[in-house]
């Protein structure tokens, strides 16, 4: 019986070990196989990444001319370009001189482009409100007289010479297009005894433009602000003018004036001048705002006096488009001067427009050289105009019917 059992246990190890065995060799078998296929696939990788890849050679053949063709062609540009600075400098420089000419005039060509296109839409949109408002007028020339409520005798006597009234009023608007208003705002009170008495004149006249905007002698330049706004809103005019009540002028010669200008844009009218700025308070004239001029002493820059001066129609218009933001000093005539500092405006001094009154006008008219304006420097208007004024339109004026064979057409 144990030698059954023994021969069993022997032959159950046995088959143990014959299993064992053949398991390793399983694997064993396995593991070799799988290292030959790796390296079989590795030559294999191997032998076609050397036929397809490029070889070093090949790059150097092919990029090593080619950065020595660009260097030797860089090269020539250079000793070329350096060839014509040796031998032609006068040329080249003529040529940069004439490019920085070009842009300079494309420059200004934008600019006048620019200026024209926001004055066209402007005047288009003005436009457009006058049709609405049925108030569109066609004129040459608005003449805005600055006048105040205490001024009705100075009013009288412009009516009483170079101003015409009535039906001649009427008759110059219509057949020569010179619109002639008096101009004034309203009193501090609005609707008072002052407000009342310049609407009776105005319903005898018919020759006020009314402002929105409360009378004062520091407020000159929001009133020749709102005047502009208001004028380009009414009128569709080639010129504005300002002129104050005590300075005599003559119609006739005003428009020939203004009409050798009424094709060019942006002008500018007046007698130019450069006054020093004055900074002690409590002087005539003072400036408030004296240290934006620079140091003490120093003069304004150019602008015309503020008796009488005129502006086109597109300055009118930038007036009226930019007048919430236009900065306003103390003297009217300066503030007026310094909204078209940084435009192309031309500036035309014209000296027939600040005359002085006789013997003056009278020695320049005798001469033929009739004036269109004429006032006392000293006075900033005709001294004591009131009573002068018949006299100085009498020894300086024009005639009576030289206004009437003016074209400002042509």
């Amino acid at each position: 019986m144990m030698s059954i059992l023994q021969f069993n246990s022997e032959s159950s190890n046995s088959n143990n070990n014959n299993n064992n065995s053949k398991k390793m060799r399983g694997k064993s078998v396995s593991g070799k196989v799988v290292f030959a296929l790796c390296i079989a696939s590795f030559v294999a990788g191997s032998l076609f990444t050397t036929q397809t890849r490029p070889r070093p050679s090949d790059y150097a053949h092919h990029l090593i001319p080619r950065h020595v063709e660009k260097l030797e062609t860089g090269t020539n540009e250079c000793d070329h370009k350096r060839k014509l600075v040796e031998q032609n400098p006068r040329d080249i420089m003529g040529e940069v001189m004439k490019t920085h000419e070009a842009i300079e005039s494309l420059d200004r060509s934008i600019l006048t482009l620019e200026m024209e296109l926001a004055a066209a839409r402007t005047s288009k949109m003005v436009g457009h409100e006058r049709a609405s408002n049925h108030t569109l007028h066609k004129a040459f020339v608005v003449i805005g007289i600055n006048t105040a409520f205490s001024s009705k005798k100075r009013r009288d006597s412009l009516r009483e010479t170079w101003m015409l009234r009535g039906e001649q009023l009427k008759k110059l608007e219509k057949e020569k297009g010179v619109v002639i208003r008096f101009v004034i705002g309203q009193s501090a009170t609005g609707g008072g005894v002052l407000d009342r008495a310049i609407d009776a004149e105005d319903a005898e006249h018919r020759d006020f433009l009314r402002l929105n905007h409360v009378e004062g002698y520091h407020q000159l330049s929001t009133k020749t602000r709102l005047f502009f706004s208001r004028a380009v809103s009414i009128w569709d005019a080639d010129f504005y003018v300002k002129v104050d009540d005590d300075v005599h002028v003559n119609l006739g010669m005003l428009v020939s004036a203004l009409a050798k200008h009424r094709w060019k844009p942006r002008i500018y009218i007046g007698c130019m001048k450069s006054g020093p700025v004055l900074s002690k308070k409590g002087v005539k004239y003072e400036e408030p705002e004296y240290w934006k001029f620079g140091e003490e002493g120093n003069k304004y820059f150019r602008h015309a006096t503020g008796q009488i001066y005129a502006i086109s129609k597109d300055l009118a218009t930038y007036i009226s488009i930019n007048s919430a933001i236009l900065h306003r000093y103390a003297n009217e005539d300066v503030s007026l001067g310094s909204w078209f500092i940084g435009l192309e405006v031309q500036h035309v001094d014209e000296h027939s427009m600040c005359c002085g009154t006789p013997p003056d006008c009278e020695f320049k008219s005798q001469a033929g050289n009739l004036c269109v304006a004429s006032f006392d420097w000293q006075c900033s208007g005709i001294c004591k105009s009131v009573e002068r004024m018949k006299q100085v339109h009498s020894a300086c004026g024009e005639g009576d019917g030289a206004v009437w064979n003016v074209d400002p057409l042509l």
